[in-house]
């Protein structure tokens, strides 16, 4: 049943993605571009995601178990650091570049957008990068 979920969830999710715009590039850079020809539209798509996610994030917030019956577990980090800032900054600049974050790329690559392919092996690439850095971190 988790798989089966998981599976609709995803697709859901990724389908989604394709009729908001934010698998095409140039609809995310259009909206990322201000000194441009702006489109606002995604700005319309990232407010309703955020209003879904407060309602459902507070009433996580109030659960031990998930609808499926799985334990919940929810981030408890609260705190702003050098991480988060790094991150946060070369995530908005890797978004800016290539028009792209990690789910509408996966979705793009699904639909055979040479630019996301190359985006998502960058993308794994540097994840590997940071996985060697945490354990090199680690061992010391």
């Amino acid at each position: 049943m988790l798989l089966l979920t998981a599976f609709v969830s995803g697709l859901v999710f990724g389908i989604g993605l394709i009729v908001s715009g934010m698998a095409d590039p140039n609809k995310v850079l259009g909206f990322l571009d201000l000194a441009g020809p702006w489109d606002p539209s995604l700005g319309f798509v990232m407010a309703g995601a955020i209003g879904i996610g407060l309602v459902a994030f507070a009433i996580a917030k109030r659960r031990t178990q998930s609808f499926l019956g799985t334990p919940m577990k929810l981030p408890d980090a609260r705190g702003i650091d050098r991480r988060l800032v790094s991150g946060s900054l070369l995530f908005g600049v890797g978004w800016g570049v290539a028009g792209f974050c990690p789910g509408p790329a996966l979705v793009a690559v699904g639909m055979g957008e040479a630019k996301a392919i190359i985006f998502v092996a960058a993308m794994l690439v540097g994840m590997g990068i940071f996985e060697l850095m945490e354990r090199w971190k680690a061992a010391r």
